[in-house]
């Protein structure tokens, strides 16, 4: 397990999926977090946490990332809490699908605002602090989804998380000299309530299909879990990752390697 004994953590999207995987992660390798998210179950998820680890600590931020005003506040409130902010994990994002022809240019806008705008100001919003330190750490979350692969209807899904990669490389030479560390994680599925949503645009009359479709094409035979997704990004924040900066780490169960479904030995 990696080790991020104190270091405070600002994880956005924190109240389910992903983010309830990262913060649990976290807080179970030592780490201080803030926990955000545009909902206020945030808070319900913090307290299964503080049960989980009584030792835990742990304050919450209601606010969206897409503000940036609200980013700085949030990035001010975990300094504030914890003395510093030591690693900042942008997390957030949504997806909605569409053919590409009827897609709104508010649901494109959406995912410009949430997975773009949203990463962007969550990291500027911490990098302050990290150079007030002379270090830190930034885990953003992209995906193999525009990078490396994609699916019909996800033109503004695939748009977006490819250009996280982008900034994921340009934000890790910018501040490498300033010894701050920025690395990229790609995910393919995990079971997440917003994978569930998608499950039931693909196919509303039997969501459970789609989900075990996906499963069915992934050599590991499964989604990945939250607390596996939080375990890399643990990894990536702690110092056990010193010397990894601008890195893509696909986190797919090889789902992104097969060739063909119908060729082979298997």
């Amino acid at each position: 397990m990696a080790n991020l004994q104190g270091k405070a953590a600002l994880i956005t999207g924190a109240g389910a999926g992903l983010g309830a995987g990262i913060s649990e992660a976290y807080v179970k390798a030592g780490a201080k977090i803030c926990m955000v998210d545009l909902s206020k179950d945030v808070e319900v998820t913090a307290e299964t946490l503080r049960k989980q680890c009584p030792d835990a600590e742990i304050i919450t931020y209601v606010g969206n990332v897409a503000d940036k005003e609200q980013m700085r506040a949030a990035a001010k409130a975990t300094a504030a809490a914890f003395g510093s902010l030591d690693v900042c994990c942008a997390n957030a994002g949504v997806c909605r699908l569409a053919p590409f022809e009827e897609m709104s240019d508010e649901t494109r806008d959406f995912h410009i605002d949430v997975n773009i705008k949203g990463t962007w100001n969550t990291v500027q919003a911490c990098i302050p602090y990290m150079l007030e330190e002379g270090k830190g750490a930034v885990v953003i979350a992209s995906s193999v989804t525009g990078d490396i692969v994609a699916d019909g209807g996800e033109a503004a899904y695939a748009m977006s998380k490819a250009a996280l990669v982008g900034l994921t490389r340009c934000l890790a030479v910018e501040y490498a000299p300033k010894n701050i560390r920025v690395n990229c994680s790609q995910l393919g599925y995990a079971r997440t309530p917003m994978v569930e949503r998608m499950a039931r645009e693909s196919n509303p009359e039997d969501p459970e299909s789609a989900i075990t479709d996906i499963a069915r094409n992934v050599p590991l035979g499964r989604l990945a879990k939250p607390i596996e997704v939080g375990n890399l990004f643990a990894f990536l924040g702690s110092d056990d990752a010193s010397y990894i900066t601008g890195a893509q780490i696909v986190i797919d169960g090889a789902a992104t390697l097969p060739e063909t479904s119908s060729i082979g030995t298997n």
